[in-house]
């Protein structure tokens, strides 16, 4: 055989033209037809510089084989808080087309060190001192316990979605109170104006999201206005992003000396105002009592530094009282602010409280009893959490007499006392991001109603919330998280997320940003928590049917609207206003019926014919009942009872029984709650 050697001066110059012609191609790039196509989960092209995503593996699409949606929800985030508070108070941004040098920058007045990071001392403590540097090296930020700095970064985000997240509630949150007495700002503290500017700020993220992918509705980011439309995401393997509002002062809703700086007008617009911008959940209150609502108290010098903003605000501090369940709100204490309480006017001082007296004095008015009506009927989710216990009874109150399933405790603000009812009109809860061996025992202590109820959970990471997140447990912890791990679904593999010359490793950073909210559930399997994980899996399903059910929601018939009503005794002492027993059946909260002032008094019903009844709702005046009967009768003379409490204790009574027919319903008064009669702004009847 005979085999041909080309010369080697051939073979060199063929060398330099694949050279050349390889050269080419990557400057020229790609011929179209022959253009390989990328992944639809990654993007065409990421602004320069950026942070790291390092998770490799598609997105899961679908649902399960009984037609559930899979994945985590995250009920409590705030993207956009750097937007609020005067737009100081939280530095950085989470994205920019220019990239992750320009979005995640410190404030100006932080720079060099720190010195005037004064917020960074209220809540962290210390001096406020860090390396105010960014981009590249982020030594000393985001942290776990830096509560100043953007955690929001996109780049985050999109890793907490590869990691299997599947809906976000982005919270647009700011504080009037604090912007006011914040020593830095560069915007107006009007709360609504800072509502717009982050809903604003949320649709542009989506558009910066979209271009990276192609266009128009190709990005992951998808911004949900209803459950059905969440549902299509989902199962397109996208993030369902869902619109809330936490804020302080909503619709111009404070109160100053305790007396209301709006009216049910302004409810009435600032409501619609939201559901026009998209919001489908709120809170009613947050961190300082307002017109609405009492709060749930802050704890510690953050306490104390939230008291003083309250007290610049309104002219009053917190009010305690022993608490009349066994609900509380948080212990207050006694813990010195000195930066906060230097804003104090000369001679002034935060009162100490009682340790013992742990219940807020306030809770919800009756400004605040019309705006949950108002979200109810507007479909919206009402949001338990920073409601003062007193203000969570009593809207829960309202919610029972409507069987209204849209209530939502998001990031553990709530007495867990209250869970059962919450789970009971078909509302969600999820827990604060916490600890992993915290965040399992609080899991454990409402895992059995979780499977009475058949509902999954859910994490509030509050990232930019001013909370806190968690701390690492370090290098030699039993059972580290170890690099690289699968998702709880299995289908994407995810390693140690980078930016810049700072790789983040969960077991030595924490809770640092949201990119390690994957990391963070893979420490609490490991920790021993896999059915907590398993439980926090099915939490998207459990959202949206929350959701869902209270898009359905339609108010029943009120069978006693216009029905003729009769009385023991109706009580008169002004010609000029009547207490009339018609006047609890006329759809009017504003009117009542009252009785003369002895303990045997009855309101009598009259429904025209026999029909089913099986909820009667009893909305007291101050003049209420301890001990009554609800009766029920064919002929207005024979009386069975239907049900009785000796513990009555005024507000919003819903008595619910197994159907019966019945033409009257009487409520029969046995002995009062006050030295009064007893006095019913309205009763309703109803079948369902």
């Amino acid at each position: 055989m005979v085999i041909f050697h080309p010369p080697r001066r051939r073979r060199r110059s063929l060398t330099a033209v694949l050279l050349l012609l390889t050269a080419m191609s990557l400057m020229l790039g790609p011929v179209p037809s022959s253009a390989a196509q990328s992944p639809w989960w990654d993007p065409i092209a990421r602004p320069t510089p950026d942070a790291g995503i390092n998770v490799t593996g598609e997105p899961f699409k679908g649902t399960d084989s009984r037609g559930n949606v899979r994945g985590f929800v995250d009920a409590h985030d705030h993207i956009m808080s750097n937007e609020g508070f005067g737009g100081r108070l939280i530095c950085g941004k989470p994205f920019s087309e220019q990239g992750v040098a320009d979005a995640l920058k410190d404030c100006p007045e932080h720079y060099p060190d720190g010195s005037l990071a004064i917020f960074d001392m209220i809540t962290k403590g210390g001096d406020g001192r860090h390396d105010p540097t960014g981009w590249p090296t982020f030594k000393d930020w985001p942290a776990h316990d830096s509560l100043t700095h953007q955690q929001n970064y996109y780049a985050g985000i999109e890793r907490a979605w590869r990691g299997g997240q599947r809906v976000l509630v982005n919270d647009l949150v700011t504080n009037g109170v604090i912007c006011s007495v914040y020593f830095f700002k560069d915007r107006s503290c009007d709360e609504m104006t800072a509502i717009r500017l982050e809903a604003k700020k949320s649709y542009e993220m989506q558009d910066f999201i979209d271009k990276m992918y192609g266009g128009p509705g190709k990005g992951w980011f998808r911004i949900v206005t209803d459950s059905a439309q969440a549902r299509q995401v989902i199962e397109q393997g996208k993030l369902a992003v869902v619109l809330g509002v936490e804020t302080s002062e909503p619709f111009g809703c404070k109160q100053i000396l305790d007396v209301a700086q709006c009216g049910k007008d302004d409810i009435d617009r600032g409501l619609d105002e939201l559901k026009e911008l998209g919001v489908s959940s709120m809170f009613l209150c947050h961190k300082f009592d307002n017109a609405l609502c009492g709060v749930r108290y802050d704890s510690g010098a953050l306490g104390t530094a939230i008291n003083v903003g309250q007290f610049l605000s309104t002219g009053t501090y917190w009010k305690t009282e022993d608490c009349r369940g066994p609900q509380h709100d948080n212990p207050i204490g006694n813990a010195p602010a000195p930066e906060a309480e230097k804003r104090l006017p000369e001679g002034e001082k935060v009162p100490a409280y009682a340790s013992g007296a742990q219940c807020n004095t306030r809770g919800l008015t009756d400004l605040g009893a019309y705006a949950v009506r108002g979200m109810m009927k507007r479909n919206m989710m009402l949001e338990l959490d920073h409601m003062s216990v007193k203000g969570v009874g009593q809207a829960l109150d309202i919610l029972e007499s409507e069987k209204y399933p849209g209530v939502i405790s998001s990031h553990s603000w709530m007495d867990l006392g209250w869970t059962e009812r919450l789970y009971r009109l078909g509302g969600f809860a999820a827990q604060y991001m916490s600890q992993s061996k915290g965040f399992i025992g609080e899991a454990a202590r409402t895992k059995d109603l979780r499977d009475k109820y058949h509902v999954g959970y859910g994490y509030g990471t509050d990232m930019n919330g001013v909370g806190g997140w968690p701390a690492p447990r370090g290098a030699d912890a039993p059972a580290p998280v170890t690099y690289p791990f699968r998702s709880v679904d299995g289908g994407s593999v995810i390693d140690k997320q980078t930016t810049g010359e700072r790789t983040w490793d969960f077991n030595t950073a924490g809770g640092a940003h949201y990119g390690m909210v994957p990391d963070w559930i893979q420490d609490i399997r490991n920790v021993g928590g896999e059915e907590v994980v398993q439980d926090l899996f099915s939490g998207a399903e459990s959202y949206l049917r929350t959701w869902a059910n209270t898009e359905k929601y339609r108010p029943g018939k009120n069978l006693a609207s216009g029905a003729t009503a009769s009385a023991s005794s109706s009580e008169w002492w002004n010609p000029f206003e009547s207490f009339a027993p018609g006047k609890a059946v006329d759809g009017d909260t504003g009117t009542r019926w009252a009785s003369e002032w002895n303990d045997d008094q009855w309101l009598r019903i009259d429904l025209g014919s026999v029909k089913p009844v099986r909820r009667v709702t009893l909305d007291w005046e101050a003049a209420y009942a301890k001990s009554y009967r609800v009766e029920l009768s064919d002929d207005g003379t024979d009386w069975r009872t239907a049900w009785s409490t000796d513990s009555g204790d005024g507000g919003l009574d819903t008595a619910r029984f197994a159907e019966t027919r019945a033409r009257y319903v009487r409520v029969k008064g046995l002995e009062r709650g006050t030295r009064w009669g007893y006095s019913l702004r309205e009763v309703g009847i109803h079948a369902d």
